[in-house]
């Protein structure tokens, strides 16, 4: 008699053993890793400290739903050019790289305030209905915006994949995109072959073929064919208290928010945008969830029913995040995407992540680790990582059974691609519009929910077909 093939993956309220569950961790943590510090890069925000803002908030967020809800949460790019504007504007410029403490705390006080604006759409869900929100937020919407969130981090993927390619050295050869490629495909072969515990770790697999495959380079040509990154001084300069020079322990550059209606006229409005981005997480996990569920013989997990707590917990995670000094933020769809292809959504795991990060964000031996992968070990996974998302938007349509034939989700959709791909990649992912910058996402968002419910005036529902 044969035995039935075991079912591998952990559903949310599943727990692996303490070896495998840190495994997983490490590997949610180093998923996050990439576009979390690119937005403290980008913005002048301290590493340290943004990192250790995704872990708390992370934690909190865990909480916050109840523990019912795996979902990470990091730094968000929406936030990039309305934190650029605002301390331009203020006069504030980067020394070195980082932002003065000060254009920090005046930041910190909007991206605060932004966190009402999550947590007053997730109050109306709650007193409204699903309804409300499916009215206005439709499959049509939130899918094709999930695949807009993947397709405008294209370009980032490729530009990670291969970094500076006009330098000199190995970023100037074909070398970088062979440490890239490798990368890649080794993940995909990885999560394509290995079976068991090994084949829900294909990702932390191929980013460790990637390095492997650098430091065989950096061996054979030496410091000329050197990938690897090295921290930043300035990182650990405005450290909150330091053991010693600070090379082994060094508490992250925490900072309070200063009051400032700027930086609330700046700051806030853009929280608008992340609010499909989040619906669109909670469907996608309710499908790729529930898929595990049903082979497991499982009952359902209405995670789709929690998008209340999942906007609210949204929005307190920005307050959290802000009141100790990080970016505004969002939870990952790059982490759900390792989430869909290992079949890994266990709740305690997304606890050790966030529990990983702050660690990481403490001892500067493991931020140097983590931030020494080279660039384009990043890209080789981002490649796989951002297009996961934009086919999960698919699926989010497919599973919702949108009707591809009507007129109205033809034209919400087309619109919406069209205005979220076009404007990242005709005017860098903000769109110049009656002189006000709109991110491409939040602009893209917003004109395909108007579009929507214009076209939706006088139109009659479809009556259940007769048994």
């Amino acid at each position: 008699m044969k035995k039935e093939k075991e079912t591998l993956g952990y559903l949310p309220d599943e727990r692996p053993s303490p070896v495998r569950l840190l495994l997983y961790a490490v590997q949610q943590v180093i998923v996050m890793f990439p576009a979390t510090i690119a937005v403290a890069l980008i913005t002048g925000f301290q590493v340290s400290t943004t990192i250790f803002a995704s872990g708390l908030a992370t934690l909190c967020f865990v909480f916050i739903s109840g523990k019912k809800i795996p979902l990470y949460y990091g730094s968000s790019f929406a936030y990039l050019s309305a934190i650029s504007g605002l301390v331009a504007a203020q006069g504030f410029s980067k020394v070195n790289g980082i932002l003065p403490t000060e254009a920090i705390q005046v930041a910190q006080f909007g991206i605060i305030m932004s966190g009402l604006v999550s947590i007053a759409a997730g109050l109306l869900v709650r007193f409204s209905g699903r309804g409300a929100v499916e009215k206005v937020l439709p499959s049509s919407i939130t899918g094709s915006i999930a695949m807009i969130i993947g397709l405008t981090l294209a370009g980032n993927a490729l530009s990670d994949a291969a970094p500076a390619a006009d330098a000199a050295g190995i970023l100037g050869s074909g070398w970088v995109w062979g440490v890239a490629l490798v990368t890649l495909l080794s993940t995909i072969l990885f999560s394509k072959y290995l079976k068991g515990f090994l084949g829900q770790l294909p990702l932390l697999l191929g980013a460790g073929v990637g390095c492997l495959f650098a430091a065989i380079l950096y061996w054979i040509g030496g410091s000329g064919m050197n990938l690897f990154r090295s921290l930043p001084a300035e990182a650990l300069a405005a450290s909150a208290w330091k053991l010693g020079d600070g090379s082994i322990f060094a508490l992250p550059a925490f900072s309070l928010p200063k009051l400032s209606w700027p930086a609330v006229a700046a700051i806030m409005p853009i929280a608008i945008a992340t609010i499909p981005e989040s619906t669109a997480h909670i469907y996608q996990l309710d499908i790729y969830v529930n898929d595990l569920a049903k082979k497991k013989g499982k009952g359902r997990y209405e995670l789709s029913g929690l998008l209340d707590r999942n906007l609210i917990g949204d929005g307190i995670c920005d307050m959290i995040s802000g009141f100790v000094g990080g970016p505004a933020g969002t939870n990952y769809g790059e982490n759900i995407s390792t989430m869909a292809i290992t079949k890994v959504f266990s709740m305690p795991v997304l606890i050790a992540a966030s529990i990983v990060a702050m660690i990481i964000s403490l001892f500067t031996p493991l931020i140097k680790v983590i931030y020494g992968i080279p660039t384009a070990v990043i890209g080789g996974l981002e490649i796989y990582l951002f297009g996961a998302i934009a086919a999960q938007g698919i699926a989010i349509m497919i599973d919702k059974k949108v009707d591809m034939f009507s007129s109205k989700n033809i034209a919400v959709i087309a619109t919406v691609m069209v205005i979220g791909v076009g404007g990242q990649y005709a005017f860098g992912g903000n769109i110049p519009f009656f002189g006000v910058d709109v991110p491409c996402i939040a602009g893209a968002a917003i004109f395909g929910i108007l579009l929507n419910l214009i076209l939706s005036i006088g139109e009659k529902k479809e009556k259940p077909a007769k048994k």
